[in-house]
């Protein structure tokens, strides 16, 4: 067989395969020393020259290991190693290098390993021979034969390695043939080496998965788009397009009992700039300033954006439809109009405690902050509608763009118990009561006994809702359902009326009143100086003894006393269900200490709020019966429908006889030989009763000042009205029938005469105070 052709697989091409190199001559690189043979080839080296190290190690003329077993003489290993060694033998007499001589003998070295295997599986078949007509198998035989050791196979050279010779042990290639004095070759110089190149099925299958993965990415990607998140970009493309603007529901109006506006919802404009829009700021300013009636600065740094980002911004708001109108006629770019909720005070001041005051709240949206229109902001707020149009990038509706709008549905009204001309009347006597005695506050509260109409509840200092300021932040609340007090000697109607119903006393029930006496190691006194006085029960309500009205506590007893107070409906809300309403305190009787049990029984000790002593008076002026107090007369649907307030059935808290007494005591109150003469109205009959208290100090403990105070109804034989006046820590004096009755009686004289009160044409019956005159 033909040899197989030099390597281009990784192999080295032999040196007589290369066409550039001429005729192969192996005799270049052999030592020069060396004599040529015959045939013009060197002789080989004796092996005892040879220098390769593992040579030396081996012994001379023996190969390594050769009686031991590991070196194999003058053969190659075998087929089952890694390498073929070609060796040389001497053929015909003749040492020579097998290598050399033939033009077609090959390099076995020089072999890529699959082509040397294929080549060795030529010979196996004994089909290929050498040119001198040897057969390969009898070449391995004879190669055997002179090494001395048999062979577990050939054995096909690595690449750019040389072969273990037998005799020179394991060094490099021996070109003597395994004799003894076997010369070395020396090393071959480099030879470039050409690289196989790559497998184009190997980088086509690279391609189709690094595709396939590609592929499958963007199918997941699109499965996301389209899929799962299809709906969520839909809805962010759609409000880049769209715009929905709100459209705020009309609030429901408050009035008073006649229909006169105290709350009313108004249109306003909001002007407002989208500065990533604006052109020329400057010339913007400058245009809008006048209309807007602001400054040029002010309007610059507002439509100055030097972010970028922001895409809204308020430039005035609450303002007329007609500077609306203006703003839209300059036609500047960025710049918008919008509705926006408004709320009006036509009355201003007037009944701001009652009616409230409005505030924006989360959204920018209007709402109810205190009074009314919080307790009833659901109420009057009403349903928002809502419009949806196409608009381009700068907010600008297209008009044959698609839209859709829902009509707001407005609020509905309020019809209060108040009379809007006793409201102001109540307000005015107040406001000048505090500043002439210099009190830090005062409230009135003006009621219908038969109804507990709430017709007024006036406070002092005030504010306006059109435009609260800081200064006003005490201001701003109800007194009379807010702030509690100990109401002092108006509290004696009480402990007299518990007394009457259980019948331990009558108006006249003579008794005897010492300087003071002692309760619970407390000396107990009156507010001015005497002796041992003889009065009768209603000579101590009219002189408003604090000892007399202990002695008669202490008839009715402890627990008598609390079922009373709780009966009249301290110590628990009013029910009037107004934001911020107070119960006051009144403590468990179990809990009273002996000098408190006392001190109760004439309005110290305990507290309660202008609105709950107003009702306790509107009690015994009902004929004994508690009625709730009542402020929303009425609502008034969209629809115009009307929803009247029901009236809670009354609670009978004292029988009409003890009512009836208890009121003609009360009149004596309102007399010269009372405490508060000036409580008189001209021909009317008045009951009532003064207070003069301790007040407390919240600050730094126990008392300072004092709270004045005076309740009253008329006519006293019918009555229609029920007038509460209290004075919050009065300076220039203190008493109640000085500071507190006077603005009683311009209240309850106002009042009787708007309501049409007629003047009664009975005479009261007259009563012993004194038994010693």
């Amino acid at each position: 067989m033909t040899p197989p052709p030099a390597s281009v697989h990784g192999g080295r091409l032999r040196r007589d395969d290369d066409p550039d190199r001429g005729p192969a001559d192996d005799g270049d690189h052999d030592d020069p020393g060396r004599p040529r043979s015959p045939s013009g080839l060197r002789t080989a080296r004796p092996r005892g020259a040879q220098e390769h190290p593992r040579a030396r190690r081996g012994g001379s003329g023996a190969a390594r290991g050769g009686t031991r077993g590991r070196g194999r003489a003058g053969a190659a290993r075998g087929h089952d190693g890694r390498y073929r060694d070609h060796e040389a033998f001497d053929h015909d007499a003749r040492d020579h290098d097998a290598r050399d001589h033939d033009a077609r003998d090959h390099d076995a070295r020089d072999y890529d390993y699959d082509d040397a295997l294929d080549y060795d599986d030529a010979l196996d078949r004994d089909a290929a021979v050498d040119h001198d007509g040897l057969g390969y198998d009898g070449l391995d035989r004879r190669v055997r034969a002179r090494s001395g050791a048999g062979t577990a196979g050939r054995r096909v050279y690595r690449p750019g390695a040389l072969p273990r010779g037998a005799g020179a042990g394991r060094g490099r290639y021996v070109r003597g043939g395994g004799g003894a004095g076997g010369g070395r070759r020396p090393p071959r110089p480099p030879v470039r080496r050409s690289y196989r190149l790559s497998s184009p099925r190997r980088r086509l299958r690279v391609t189709i998965v690094f595709m396939c993965a590609l592929l499958g990415i963007l199918a997941l990607r699109l499965t996301q788009l389209q899929g799962f998140s299809a709906s969520t970009y839909a809805a962010q493309a759609e409000k880049e397009r769209l715009r929905t603007i709100v459209l705020p529901a009309v609030r429901g109006a408050i009035t008073d009992r006649s229909g006169h506006t105290l709350a009313q919802h108004v249109e306003l404009r909001a002007v407002y700039a989208n500065p990533t829009n604006v052109r020329d700021v400057a010339a913007t300013a400058a245009k809008l300033a006048p209309v807007l009636d602001d400054s040029v600065p002010r309007l610059t740094k507002l439509l100055t954006d030097p972010t970028r980002h922001i895409k809204f911004v308020y430039l005035a708001r609450g303002l007329n439809p007609d500077v609306a109108k203006k703003v839209s006629a300059l036609e500047l770019h960025g710049i918008g109009i919008t509705e926006e909720r408004g709320r009006t005070y036509p009355a201003g001041p007037l009944a701001a405690n009652v009616v409230g005051f409005m505030r924006r709240g989360d959204g920018d949206v209007l709402e109810g902050a205190g009074g009314l229109e919080l307790e009833y902001d659901k109420v009057l707020r009403g349903t928002d509608g809502m419009r949806v149009l196409e608009a381009n990038p700068e907010g600008i509706e297209i008009p044959s763009g698609h839209g859709r709008q829902r009509d707001p549905v407005p609020g509905s009204a309020l019809r209060l118990t108040l009379d809007r001309d006793i409201q102001w009347n109540a307000q005015q006597a107040i406001a000048n009561a505090v500043r002439s005695s210099e009190a830090d506050g005062g409230t009135v509260v003006v009621m219908d006994p038969r109804t507990g109409d709430v017709l007024a509840m006036a406070d002092a200092p005030e504010f306006d809702p059109r435009n609260i300021t800081p200064r006003d932040q005490p201001a701003l609340g109800n007194r009379s359902t807010r702030d509690a007090y100990e109401p002092g000697s108006v509290n004696k109607v009480i402990t007299m009326a518990a007394a009457l119903d259980r019948g331990l006393i009558t108006a006249q029930t003579p008794l005897t009143v010492p300087p003071s006496i002692i309760r619970g190691g407390v000396a107990i006194k009156d507010s001015e100086p005497h002796g041992v006085e003889h009065l009768t029960t209603a000579g101590v309500l009219a002189r408003s003894s604090n000892i007399g009205t202990v002695e008669v506590s202490e008839r009715v007893g402890r627990a008598g006393m609390e079922q009373a107070l709780r009966a009249f409906g301290l110590g628990a809300k009013t029910g009037l269900d107004f934001p911020g309403e107070g119960s006051g305190l009144l403590p468990a009787a179990k809990d009273w200490s002996g000098s408190q049990a006392a001190t109760i029984s004439y309005g110290q000790g305990m507290s309660a709020t202008a609105l709950q002593m107003a009702s306790v008076y509107a009690t015994v002026a009902n004929g004994g019966v508690r009625v709730t107090p009542r402020l929303v007369d009425a609502v008034t649907g969209p629809d115009r429908t009307v929803q009247v307030t029901p009236h809670p059935p009354g609670q009978r808290v004292i029988s009409a006889q003890t009512a009836a007494t208890l009121s003609r005591m009360l009149e004596t109150v309102a007399t010269n030989e009372g405490t508060a003469p000036l409580a008189e109205v001209p021909g009317y009959r008045v009951a009532g009763k003064t207070g003069t208290a301790y007040r407390p100090d919240p600050v730094h403990g126990g008392y300072q000042g004092y709270t004045s105070s005076f309740i009253g109804f008329a006519p006293a034989d019918d009555p229609k009205v029920v007038v509460e006046v209290v004075l919050d820590n009065p300076k220039k004096g203190y008493f109640g029938g000085q500071v507190a009755a006077p603005v009683f009686q311009g209240v309850m004289s106002f009042a009787l005469t708007t309501l049409g009160v007629p003047q009664p044409t009975t005479k009261p019956t007259p009563l012993v105070l004194d038994l010693d005159k």
